[in-house]
C-alpha cells in the first residue's frame, strides 16, 4: 500500500514512542491536575495538531525534495539511519529516573483554548519534532515507491492517532489521581532501552539495505 513496508514494526515503535514520558507528557499530566479532563485533553489535542502541522510540512517538502532530485529520497534515508542510531544509543545510555517533575504548571486562569494553543505552539516551534518525523517515516517506505509523500503522510497520520489515544489516556488518569502521579524509574529505563534497540535496528538496516 503505497510502497509502505513493516506497518507492523513502525506500529510497534510508535506504541513505544507514544508511552515514553517527555515534556509531552508533563505538560498533559500538568494541565490534568491544574484543570481535570477537559484541561488535559485539551493539551492533548493541541499538541497533536502540532504534531499534524509537521507531518504535513514533512509531507509537502518531502514532494519538492523528490521533484528537484532523483538521489534525495535516499540521501534523506541515509541521514534518517544515521540519526535514528544516535537516538537509539543515547535512549540505550540514558540512566533511569526516579519520578516525573513537578506537574505543576502556573497560570490557573488560563482558558481551554489557551491550553490548546499552547500545547499546540509547543510542537509547532519544536524544531527537534519536525527532524525525528523526517528521520523515522521515511525508513517504512520504499525507495521504489511512486507514492512517497502520500505514504510518508499516512504513517504521519496513524502515528499522530495512536499517539493523541494515548495522550487522552493520560489525561484521564492524571485528573483521577492527581497529586499523586507517578512514574517508575525501572519501568522507563526499560522503555528507554527497548526503544533505543528499535531505532538502532532501524538504523542499521537500512545503512544495509542501502549498501546493497
Amino acid at each position: 500500500m503505497l510502497g509502505i513496508h513493516d506497518l507492523s514494526l513502525f506500529i510497534a515503535c510508535g506504541l513505544l514512542l507514544n508511552v515514553t514520558p517527555g515534556p509531552d507528557t508533563a505538560y498533559i499530566v500538568g494541565r490534568s491536575v491544574q484543570l481535570g479532563w477537559r484541561g488535559g485533553a485539551a493539551a492533548a489535542l493541541g499538541i497533536s495538531t502540532g504534531c499534524l502541522v509537521h507531518v504535513s510540512g514533512g509531507a509537502i517538502g518531502l514532494s519538492a525534495l523528490l521533484a528537484a532530485s532523483s538521489t534525495a529520497f535516499s540521501i534523506l534515508k541515509w541521514a534518517g539511519a544515521a540519526y535514528l542510531c544516535f537516538i537509539g544509543m543515547m535512549l540505550l545510555l540514558s540512566r533511569p529516573q526516579a519520578s516525573v517533575p513537578d506537574a505543576s504548571i502556573g497560570g490557573s486562569a488560563i482558558s481551554l483554548r489557551g491550553v490548546f494553543w499552547q500545547g499546540a505552539l509547543t510542537n509547532i516551534l519544536n524544531p527537534k519534532v519536525a527532524l525525528f518525523l523526517l528521520a523515522f517515516l521515511p525508513q517504512f517506505v520504499s525507495a521504489d515507491s511512486e507514492h512517497k509523500a502520500a505514504a510518508f503522510l499516512l504513517l504521519g497520520m496513524i502515528f499522530v492517532s495512536s499517539g493523541t489515544l494515548w495522550c487522552l489516556g493520560v489525561a484521564a488518569f492524571a485528573a483521577r489521581v492527581a497529586h499523586r502521579v507517578k512514574r517508575s524509574g525501572k519501568a522507563l529505563q526499560g522503555i528507554n532501552r527497548a526503544l533505543g534497540g528499535m531505532f538502532v535496528y532501524l538504523g542499521a538496516r537500512i545503512a544495509l539495505l542501502q549498501a546493497r
